[in-house]
């Protein structure tokens, strides 16, 4: 158990041994890894590592076909979606909707699990709260349909934030990000993880994982080949191996530049 801000914190979700196979291929292979509270867990691997579909496990959207995963010590399918709605938010990494509903309805629609529920009082406030973390109080009135994609990406952002639930899972929430909302997404995350958050964050960028993250998760052909600090996960020789690509990697005040060596002929 870690402690945050004075609270002791201890596990969210369980994954022992988790399989999932889609049309009889394996996307994920006896995958083991805690989401812990108080911290931010990266998921980082190629493209087709089985990141996202470990995120969909670490939610309960997608029940393993082997192995289990628990929250609080129970199976994530036995919760029913009202349940695990006021117990995790999920970002997934499609930002559509197919009405063209105001910037501010979507922000409510992170707090419809709430409803009819002593939270309902906080709905003002967190809405506020949501809307200023991730910079989308001027697009309030715009049509969601109308905005760039990393306005959209921004707004889904907050709609995740407004839920106010004590697990957060983000799939590639910077993909569509200029770099300095980048660089809040960041802040939000460690911000919420000090709050004592369990927040798990599949991203591409190695640099910025090594940044936000207290440990890395690092996948490759649905099996989990690394797990432990920046430090310990993110070495030259283990993101060589696993994305083909020869790299260095480069400590500044504390935090990990990962860089693909490139010769220029």
């Amino acid at each position: 158990m870690s402690t945050v801000a004075g609270a002791t914190m201890g596990t969210a979700v369980v994954l022992d041994a988790v399989g999932v196979t889609l049309d009889g291929r394996p996307v994920l292979d006896r995958v083991t890894l805690e989401l812990r509270e108080g911290e931010v867990l990266a998921i980082v691997g190629p493209n087709g590592a089985g990141k996202s579909t470990l995120l969909a496990v670490l939610s309960g959207e997608r029940v393993p076909d082997s192995g289990t995963a628990l929250l609080d010590g129970a199976p994530l399918s036995a919760f029913s979606p009202l349940e695990l709605a006021r117990r995790r938010a999920v970002l997934t990494q499609d930002n559509a909707l197919s009405f063209p509903f105001r910037v501010r309805e979507v922000l409510e629609m992170g707090r419809s699990p709430w409803a009819r529920t002593p939270q309902l009082d906080d709905d003002d406030r967190a809405l506020a709260s949501a809307a200023a973390r991730a910079d989308v109080v001027h697009l309030l009135d715009r049509r969601f349909t109308e905005l760039s994609g990393g306005e959209r990406a921004r707004v889904s952002l907050a709609r995740v934030l407004a839920q106010e639930t004590a697990i957060v899972l983000l799939d590639e929430p910077t993909a569509a990000l200029d770099l300095g909302h980048q660089e809040d997404v960041l802040r939000i995350a460690r911000e919420l993880a000090a709050s004592g958050r369990a927040v798990g964050v599949v991203l591409h960028d190695l640099s910025l994982a090594g940044a936000v993250a207290d440990r890395v998760a690092l996948v490759a052909g649905g099996r989990l080949e690394a797990i432990g600090t920046p430090r310990e996960v993110l070495t030259a020789a283990a993101v060589s191996r696993v994305y083909g690509v020869e790299v260095e990697v480069i400590e500044r005040d504390g935090t990990l530049l990962v860089v693909p060596l490139r010769r220029v002929p």
